[in-house]
Order: structure tokens, then sequence, then C-alpha cells
């Protein structure tokens, strides 16, 4: 007998698809900005993904059929090479990292008063890489891009799509807006630097490919809420 859950994802193909929105995957006592994902956590929301017949995919991954849910992590914490890529690969799933190439190697100054992260190096993003991870851009710095001129909106979108793909070796599809904000103006950036898609975080006015809405996905996300979270999107995607 199929199980429910399954059996509506698999009539999903074609449509938006679900798309977690993860930043940190760690042990951490003190968390203000609810940011970080224990590791024996994430390996429990995968499993329930497994479960159920959804196969965690990165964004380039994500359009082309159902039974997959989009995973993303934004901030390009170097937790996400130490802790998440392991459990992703017990379970053969992949991912979408945004990282940063402004602040290689640096931490996340944007977050005053929460525990200090430290923020992927070039090699440790090559190393994502090469283990199959999507390596997409969080613009330079983590600005707040609807408050740029026009001179660094360019250098935040733009500029870290070339860097990356310097970096890498490869085209660069995704970008997520640094904490979900963007209007029309960065829309069109976006997508005039020749991304394939845009992330926002939750439901946007007008979404579409250059403003993808996501669900977030905490610590207190355990499988009674990961089952109401999924039944919510198929619901608001039929």
């Amino acid at each position: 007998m199929n199980h429910p859950t399954r059996v509506r994802e698999q009539r999903t193909g074609g449509r938006t698809p679900m798309v977690w929105m993860y930043h940190s995957i760690s042990e951490v006592e003190h968390d203000p900005y609810r940011v970080t994902v224990s590791p024996g956590r994430f390996g429990r929301q995968l499993r329930w993904l497994a479960k159920h017949g959804l196969r965690g995919r990165a964004m380039r991954e994500a359009y082309t059929s159902g039974g997959r849910v989009a995973l993303t992590f934004d901030d390009g914490y170097a937790d996400f090479i130490e802790e998440a890529v392991p459990i992703l690969a017990e379970f053969g799933f992949t991912a979408t990292v945004f990282v940063l190439p402004g602040m290689l190697g640096g931490v996340n100054e944007w977050d005053p008063g929460g525990p200090v992260k430290r923020l992927m190096t070039a090699d440790q993003i090559r190393a994502a890489a090469a283990a199959g991870m999507e390596i997409a851009s969080h613009g330079m710095r983590h600005h707040p891009l609807p408050s740029l001129g026009d001179g660094q909106l360019v250098e935040e979108v733009a500029a870290s799509r070339a860097l990356l793909a310097e970096l890498t070796g490869a085209e660069i599809d995704g970008f997520a807006y640094p904490y979900g904000a963007f209007d029309e103006r960065c829309r069109r950036a976006v997508e005039d630097a020749g991304y394939r898609y845009a992330c926002a975080v939750r439901g946007p006015q007008r979404p579409g490919r250059h403003a993808v809405p996501r669900r977030f996905i905490g610590e207190t996300d355990n499988a009674f809420r990961l089952r109401c979270k999924h039944f919510l999107h198929t619901w608001r995607t039929r």
C-alpha cells in the first residue's frame, strides 16, 4: 500500500518543489537566531525523508521530477562540509550551499550576540563541490540587497557569481537573497546576471524561478512537524 505522503509527492512532478532552508549543522548551547540544527536532529530529519520515499536533492535537480525535496543551506558555514556533507552522503542526498565569496574563511559577523561560526574556505567549497553538492551564491558579504546602490548591487550579484565560477570551475546557477530581502530591482539584477533561479525565504508576493519560496527547518522540527509542513506545501501547490 502506498503511503499517502508518497502518493501526493509523486503527483507533483513539474510543480514547484518543496525547498527546505537550513543554515548551520552543529552542536551549540546558545543560538538566539535559531539557525543551528544538531547533527543528530539533522540525521533524523533526513531519515524522515527517506522513510517517506522523498529524496533530498540540490536545487539544480529539484525541478526535474516528483519525489524530491530540495535541501538548501545559507551562509556557507564550515560545518556544512564538516557535519552536513557526511550525513547527506549516508542517505545518498545532495544539497545546495549558498556561499559568500567575499568572506572566505571568515565568520558570521552579521549575527551579533550569537555563536561565532566559521565560514568555508575556498578549499572547503571545492571539497563540497567534489562531493556532489551544488555551490551557489549568497552575495559577496551578506548585505541586504534593497539597501544597496546600483553599483554595489551588481558587485554582490554578478561579481559573486563570477568569483564562484572561477573558484569551482563550474557555472553558478543559483542565488539566495541575504535575509530573504529583495524587491523588483534586485530580482531583475539577479536574472540579468545569468542565474537560473533565486531563493527567497517565506512565500514572496510573486513567487517564481527568481523568487522561490522556502520552508525553514530548525532544531524543533520533528516527524510530526515535517509531515505538517509537507502537507501544507502539497496543498498549496495543487
